[in-house]
């Protein structure tokens, strides 16, 4: 139990199956932090932990889903024996409600943990603001002398929270993270292009925050666009798209006019992004962007393909 005690985790409860409109099920796991306990299922410790996969959720809030597909793509890479996976749960009002869960766990007004927003209670807190903890705390040589290397991936919603969380993190670390951003609905872009032609007057939030940086949350305060945007070509990204995921009509994609202007589907989405982010600097990015053939919006297919294997473990 080393490693949970390190990571400053207690087990609690049992698992709360959910009620109609909640999570199926709240993750076991609690990690202590600055402004309350936040929710989080964690892999059994390896014996030598010497990378930890931090896999997001996405509006599902199901964090065990995710874990069980993380350590499923650790055993298949041969990396189970050395990889501590991580699965927060941003759990919001709703679900501590539902499942009369304790007053100073963590919880958020409906998605906006997706956004950097401020927890409910016990105490405002950004959801980006956790994540910069659970990287600190796993960075920490005393706490985890072996870690070499900190993954951080999502897909589909959770995709979306590690692509703007890459935009706007803030924390400084031993170990610079690795971002794995597998097929998002849509993206933050930084100025106003959009590679689709459309009318700014009929939608008028095309750049606020999440889509653009307008409006930034407060966690981001202090800093210009450019400053954020020079921060974040640095930063080490694989974009991780199934080239099926072309369904213009998904029942889970962004038809909001605000990712309509990204493109049709996520596939184009994701290219034209990254086209964009190539235009802008020429100089060249220490970012890149694999497609997974045979593998349309599926999580579990795209992290344990061959391609995401070797994104989240560099096999």
């Amino acid at each position: 139990m080393k490693g949970w005690a390190l990571i400053g985790l207690v087990l609690c409860c049992a698992a709360a199956q959910a009620e109609e409109h909640g999570v199926n099920v709240v993750a076991q796991g609690r990690l202590q932090l600055k402004g309350g306990a936040m929710a989080v299922a964690v892999s059994p410790p390896p014996a030598s932990i010497q990378r930890v996969l931090i896999i997001l959720h996405g509006r599902l809030r199901n964090a065990d889903t995710y874990l069980h597909s993380a350590e499923k793509a650790a055993e298949q890479a041969g990396q189970q024996g050395t990889t501590l996976v991580i699965a927060p749960q941003f759990l919001n009002e709703q679900d501590v409600a539902r499942h009369t869960l304790p007053n100073d766990l963590l919880r958020w007004q409906g998605n906006d943990w997706m956004a950097a927003g401020l927890s409910t209670g016990p105490n405002p807190v950004s959801s980006f603001q956790v994540l910069d903890d659970i990287v600190a705390r796993v960075s920490d040589r005393q706490q985890f002398p072996e870690v070499k290397e900190i993954v951080i991936a999502g897909h589909s919603g959770g995709a979306q929270v590690v692509q703007r969380y890459a935009l706007l993190a803030q924390g400084q670390y031993r170990i610079n993270p690795r971002f794995v951003i597998a097929n998002p609905s849509s993206y933050a872009y930084f100025d106003a292009q959009r590679p689709m032609a459309f009318d700014a007057a009929s939608c008028p939030g095309f750049n606020r925050w999440k889509y653009g940086l307008q409006d930034l949350p407060a966690y981001a305060a202090g800093r210009t666009p450019a400053q954020l945007e020079e921060h974040y070509v640095k930063r080490d990204i694989v974009y991780l798209l199934g080239q099926q995921d072309i369904d213009p009509e998904h029942p889970a994609l962004d038809k909001g006019c605000e990712a309509q202007t990204q493109g049709a589907y996520r596939l184009l989405r994701g290219h034209f992004f990254f086209d964009y982010l190539t235009r802008r600097h020429p100089e060249g990015l220490n970012q890149r962007l694999i497609e997974v053939p045979g593998v349309g919006h599926d999580g579990d297919g795209m992290f344990n393909s061959p391609e995401g294997l070797r994104v989240l473990f560099g096999q």
